[in-house]
């Protein structure tokens, strides 16, 4: 299994802290944001390999702080050639960037490197393994919060039975992070979802599209989740951190 964390945009919520620093080497608790994001995968006996895909502008810094970690698994980061958020990719875009690129034959893991989670990916492997596609869920417990994100229906067998990106009435609590394994005989969907011309960039516009095709499932964790979209969210996480090392708080 090979990880890949998205770490390509050019967080413009976050200015002036990221007009030349990326979002994802901030500091979290004096350590940057994505180191804790980098052990939870080194954690996983699975995966043999992690990606992390930037943007030139950023992509020397990545590489300086790639050279100071001291890890068990191979970290290989990746430019995907673009210079400023009019020109970006997009986070499916990244994907099928880096499948193509290093010729990705393996089940993925695909994740945000601005996500602070608990989740434990041991038993989300396991989930996935028994289930075939799978995204992390988690409850919001408030349906403003899933207005921002996206808005997820699951039935009995956790298959995802409605997917909707920033709803603007949401009926649920239930929100899809950007946390995603894939089987490696269904990679090349996103070939044909990008093909079809589709939206690129929100990766949640992805999985809208392939519940419809396929069977996906939603794996629905409580554990604790900071989401790092804007300055606030960012300064409330950097406190909480500090205060306690292995506490992290879902806040709006």
């Amino acid at each position: 299994m090979k990880a890949l964390v998205l770490c390509a945009g050019y967080a413009t919520r976050l200015y002036p802290l990221t007009k030349d620093r990326p979002k994802h080497l901030l500091p979290i608790a004096d350590k940057p944001m994505l180191e804790y994001v980098i052990a939870k995968l080194e954690d996983i006996k699975e995966i043999n390999e992690i990606f992390i895909i930037t943007n030139s502008r950023f992509f020397p810094q990545f590489q300086e702080w790639n050279k100071k970690l001291k890890l068990k698994r191979n970290v290989k980061i990746i430019d995907d050639g673009t210079t400023s958020d009019e020109t970006k990719l997009g986070a499916i875009g990244d994907v099928k960037f880096v499948i193509e690129k290093e010729h990705i034959g393996d089940d993925l893991l695909v994740l945000a490197g601005d996500n602070l989670f608990q989740l434990n990916l041991v038993e989300f492997i396991r989930f996935f393994k028994k289930n075939g596609i799978s995204i992390a869920v988690y409850d919001v417990k408030s349906k403003d919060l899933v207005s921002k994100y996206s808005e997820v229906k699951l039935d009995d067998e956790k298959r995802v039975i409605s997917f909707i990106e920033k709803p603007s009435q949401p009926e649920t609590t239930l929100a899809a992070i950007c946390m995603y394994l894939f089987p490696k005989e269904k990679l090349n969907l996103i070939n044909k979802y990008i093909e079809k011309g589709n939206n690129p960039d929100q990766p949640g516009r992805y999985i809208q599209w392939l519940y419809k095709r396929e069977s996906v499932y939603g794996f629905v964790f409580s554990d604790n989740w900071y989401d790092i979209g804007d300055i606030n969210q960012y300064n409330e996480a950097n406190m909480e951190y500090k205060e306690n090392l292995n506490f992290c708080s879902h806040k709006k």
